[in-house]
Order: structure tokens, then C-alpha cells, then sequence
């Protein structure tokens, strides 16, 4: 019997998968435990393997397509098996919810025989059966049209509430629509470079395979509210007769509000030419950029300009400025499935958990001498970022609040130290985790962070190594960066900033002498940690780290 390979969950945070590479195609033979290919999550990029014995007989996803978890990907079976009855059994689990859904498109079609029923389809019947219209809105006080920019989906893409449909050229700016809906783009109503009056309809979402026809056919008569016919009539009242007409009354208005496409205001502005004297080839009168690359002055209004300025050039010697040619260039690349997680995680951690943040300088004289000494003895290199972690897991012991989780409806208290080591990678950023690292001694801890380091960069980590995470530390001090703030990594309280050590002035004995102080910043979740919770880790983290050998003890 043909088995399904679904897109498996390779993290916690996974939620859909690029297949970087097929290393087997349709017609080869695998058996279990053989790779299959190489699918790039949130995190790295893993290895796919078969459970199955048989032969490929379907391949769903094209290398560099992305998909979502249990998303069919692969049919293996029996050479020659006929592979489709197993896919069809597939999309027959979703025929119910397809058959419910196209039932209200099914009433709705005797509306199609008779007119006056026709006429009558409104936003809010269409929003009955799960289809939204959305319709051009009103981006600014002096808006009564708007032209599509740019599209950023087609007709047949799926859309989510929050993804951009659309770029919107105003009177003002260029502004991004949203759809607010969630979908299939069914039928897009005004195309690229093309104007819609404000509460025109742009596009419409809803289920796949929904009928709109009967909506469409009728137009937006019967949906237009009685303000806004009154609106239209009244710029159609004002509405000059010719694109000369409409040249004339423009000075009235002031520049500002002159039709006029943003990059046709940035060259005429650069050139120095007054938009109320060009005349626009485009809809409405609007001026687009061949309108300014084509415009003349006239001679009469040169020749006195000309007689104006000669005189000063005569007095002063002019500059001469000399030309310079300059290329624009630019280099685009797709937004890799780690960097999309981190920018999401991020943004939630930083907009949702109220961020406070606390500063601390450490002297770190004693650290560079019991590091000195203990690098004598210890199998591998101990580095101060060792130091650090190792004296905020036994800081951490004594401090729990600090140790501990935001779960929405209670808060955890962990037991158990983890502390998360933030990695850069190529991509992004990875946060492999050392365990109970309280108990744990320095030179274990080096070897540790050293294996996880060299493992993120040739993505090898495993969604093991980077789940359980209590608290996280995130050190740039290598880079030099003296001190900076942290976005917490959620679900943790708490993250460590840890700057590098600098050589500065300091008052010992009531002497300003040479020493080496290191900036610590932590970010503290305040629905978990308090100010004082949080003065009080960092006071035991100064003692620590200022008398090394109490991480001994």
C-alpha cells in the first residue's frame, strides 16, 4: 500500500519547511533510514529520512518551495502502484469542508437567473458565506481616488488577514493596503497603474472555488451608500472639461495639491520645474514621470529668468561643481525560514512582554587573573564568556524569580538552571542551550559552548539542543560593543547582555588607577521580574564574577 510522506515538525517553532534539496527523485528505491532530501526550518537545515521501504512514486514539492507542516510532499509504494487512489484518499478527508463551503456559493446561484435578485447582493450577504470585498479606503482627508502601485499577490494566492495586497498611490504618498481577510484572492477589480474612487472595489477574498460572478455582474450600484454618491457628484460637478482647464485651477490649490505621482514631485523638484505647468497624460490629469522628462518651458518665461540671473554670475564667481555618475544598485534575496521566525519571535517578544532594562558595570581585574591561572590547568581554552555563564547558573540558583517563565495564565518557576547561548549564523541567529549548567564545571561548560558553536555554523544543531531554555545570554563583547539591550527570548524572564571588558580609569583606595571594567545589561520581563528582583541577580552576579574563586564554592 502507498505511503503518504508528509512535511514533518522539526522544531517547536516550525510551522512550515523549504525543501533545500531532493536527494532521491521519482522511480529511485529507498529504504528506511535513507535521506531523502534536505528541508531548511526556522532553525537549520535537517535531514528528511524515509520510514518506509519501496520506490518513490510522487514527488509534491519542487526544490525551493515552501510548505506547511503535514503538507503532502512525497507518495512511496510499490513499484508501479497506482499512487493517486492514496493521494485522492487524501484530499477526500478534506471534501467535507469543501462541500460545506461551496453549499452557500450553491444557494446563492438562482440569484444569477433573475436580475432584480441579482441586483440586490450586498458586502454584508457575500460576508455571510466567508467573502470579504475589499474596496479602495479613504488613506488621507484629501483622498478621492487611488491607483494600484503595485500588486503583491494574483488572483488564486492565499492571503492572510495581515499580508499586503497591495500598494496604494494617494494625492500624498504611497501607502500599503492590508486585506483584513483570510483566503483565496478570487478577483482583483483594478489593475496595476490603473485609478479606483475611493470605496471602489479592489479585490475580493474569500473560499476557493466561490462564485462571485452574480456580485460582479451587477456592479457597485446597489452597495454605494447614499454619502458617497454624493461625494462622487460632487467631484463630477467640479470635474474640469479639459487637461487644460485643470492645468489653470491647479496654482489655486498650492503644489502640494497638484496630481502628481511621487517620482514625477522628486524629478520635477530636482530639475526645478513648477508642477503647476505641466500638463498630466495620465488619468485624471495626473502627472507621471514622462510628463516632466517631456516638459518645455516656454520662451518668453526662460528669456527674463535667463536676464536675471546673468547679473549676479557676472559679480561672483561661479562654482563648478564637477559631474559625477553614480549607478544604483541593489541585491535582493528571499527571507530565509529562520530569519522569518526570529523577526516573528522578536517582534511578539518585544510588543507583547514589557521590556525594563538594568545596567551594571563589573570590575573585572580578578576575572583576567583567575582566568590567567586557571587556562594553566584546564584541558580547553576557559573564555570570560564561560566565566559569565558559569556565575550566572550558580546566580541563578540563588535568585529563582529570575530563573523563571511567563506562561500567560501562571508563571514557572524553574529548578533547574538552562541557560541559552545566543550564536550567530550565516542566516540568523541560533540559541543552543547548556543544561544544568550550575552543576557543571568551567572547562565542561568551554567544551560545550565550543561543540554547539561549531555545530550552528554547519547546521548540525538538532531541535534538541535548543529547547528548554531558562534564561539566555547574549555576548558581543568580541565584536567590540561596550554595552546594549537584549530582546528577551521568550518564553524566558530574562536575558543577559554581555558587553566587552574595557580599560578605563577607575578610583580604588581613594586613587583613580588603570582598570578593566565590563558593561552588563539585563532585560527583565516586567510581568515576571521587578526592578528589585532583578538589581538583586545582578548585585550576586558583580561578586561573583569580582571574586572568582567563590565559583568554586
Amino acid at each position: 500500500m502507498a505511503e503518504i510522506v508528509r512535511m514533518p515538525k522539526m522544531s517547536d517553532t516550525m510551522t512550515e519547511g523549504v525543501m533545500a534539496k531532493w536527494h532521491k527523485k521519482v522511480g529511485d528505491k529507498v529504504k528506511s533510514g535513507d535521506v531523502m532530501a534536505e528541508v531548511e526550518t526556522d532553525k537549520a537545515t535537517m535531514d528528511l529520512e524515509s520510514y518506509w521501504d519501496g520506490t518513490i512514486l510522487y514527488i509534491g514539492v519542487e526544490e525551493g518551495q515552501s510548505v506547511p507542516v503535514d503538507a503532502v510532499i512525497a507518495v512511496i509504494g510499490k513499484e508501479g502502484e497506482d499512487y493517486k487512489a492514496a493521494l485522492a484518499a487524501e484530499e477526500g478527508a478534506a471534501a467535507p469542508k469543501a462541500e460545506a463551503e461551496t453549499k452557500p456559493a450553491e444557494t446563492a446561484a438562482p440569484v444569477e437567473d433573475k436580475k432584480e435578485a441579482t441586483a440586490g447582493i450586498t458586502d454584508a450577504d457575500l460576508e455571510k458565506i466567508g467573502v470579504t470585498v475589499i474596496r479602495m479606503p479613504l488613506l488621507s482627508d484629501t483622498m478621492t481616488e487611488g491607483v494600484i502601485a503595485e500588486w503583491h499577490k494574483k488572483v488564486g494566492d492565499k492571503v492572510k488577514n495581515d499580508d499586503i495586497l497591495a500598494d496604494v498611490e494617494t494625492d500624498k504618498a504611497t501607502m500599503e493596503v492590508m486585506g483584513y481577510a483570510d483566503g483565496t484572492l478570487l478577483h482583483i477589480g483594478v489593475e496595476k497603474g490603473a485609478a479606483a474612487k475611493v470605496n471602489g472595489i479592489m479585490a475580493i477574498v474569500g473560499p476557493e472555488g466561490t462564485d462571485i460572478s452574480a456580485f460582479l455582474k451587477q456592479g457597485d450600484a446597489p452597495v454605494a451608500a447614499a454619502a458617497d454618491k454624493k461625494a462622487d457628484a460632487a467631484v463630477a460637478e467640479s470635474a474640469p472639461a479639459s487637461v487644460a482647464a485643470e492645468t489653470t485651477a491647479a496654482p489655486a490649490e498650492g503644489s502640494d495639491r497638484v496630481k502628481a505621482s511621487p517620482l514625477a514631485k522628486r524629478i520635477a523638484k530636482d530639475k526645478g520645474i513648477d508642477l503647476a505647468k505641466v500638463a498630466g497624460s495620465a488619468d485624471g490629469g495626473r502627472i507621471i514621470k514622462k510628463d516632466i522628462e517631456n516638459f518645455k518651458p516656454a520662451a518668453e518665461a526662460a528669456a527674463p529668468q535667463a536676464a536675471a540671473s546673468a547679473a549676479p554670475a557676472e559679480k561672483s564667481a561661479s562654482v563648478n561643481i564637477p559631474a559625477f555618475v553614480g549607478v544604483e544598485k541593489y541585491t535582493e534575496k528571499p527571507v530565509t525560514q529562520m530569519r522569518k521566525v526570529i523577526a516573528k519571535r522578536l517582534a511578539e517578544s518585544l510588543f507583547t512582554a514589557p521590556h525594563f532594562y538594568l545596567t551594571m558595570a563589573i570590575d573585572m581585574d580578578g576575572a583576567i587573573a583567575a582566568r590567567t591561572k586557571i587556562n594553566e590547568y584546564s584541558p580547553v581554552k576557559i573564555s570570560f564568556n564561560d566565566m559569565v555563564l558559569k556565575a550566572t547558573a550558580i546566580a541563578l540558583k540563588q535568585h529563582p524569580n529570575v530563573n523563571s517563565s511567563w506562561l500567560g495564565d501562571k508563571i514557572r518557576y524553574n529548578e533547574h538552571v538552562n541557560i541559552g547561548v545566543a550564536v550567530a549564523v550565516e542566516d540568523g541567529l541560533l540559541v543552543p542551550v547548556v543544561r544544568f549548567a550550575d552543576g557543571k564545571s568551567l572547562s565542561h561548560i568551554s567544551a560545550e559552548v565550543k561543540d554547539f558553536a561549531q555545530r550552528a555554523k554547519a547546521k548540525k544543531l538538532q531541535p534538541s539542543d535548543w529547547e528548554g531554555s531558562t534564561f539566555t545570554i547574549s555576548n558581543l563583547g568580541m565584536f567590540g560593543i561596550e554595552e546594549f539591550t537584549a530582546i528577551i527570548n521568550p518564553p524566558d524572564a530574562c536575558i543577559l547582555a554581555i558587553g566587552g571588558i574595557s580599560q578605563v580609569p577607575v578610583v580604588k583606595n581613594g586613587a583613580v588607577v588603570p582598570g578593566n571594567v565590563m558593561k552588563v545589561t539585563l532585560s527583565c520581563d516586567h510581568r515576571v521580574v521587578d526592578g528589585a528582583t532583578g538589581s538583586a541577580f545582578l548585585q550576586t552576579l558583580k561578586a561573583l564574577l569580582e571574586e572568582p574563586v567563590r565559583l568554586l564554592v
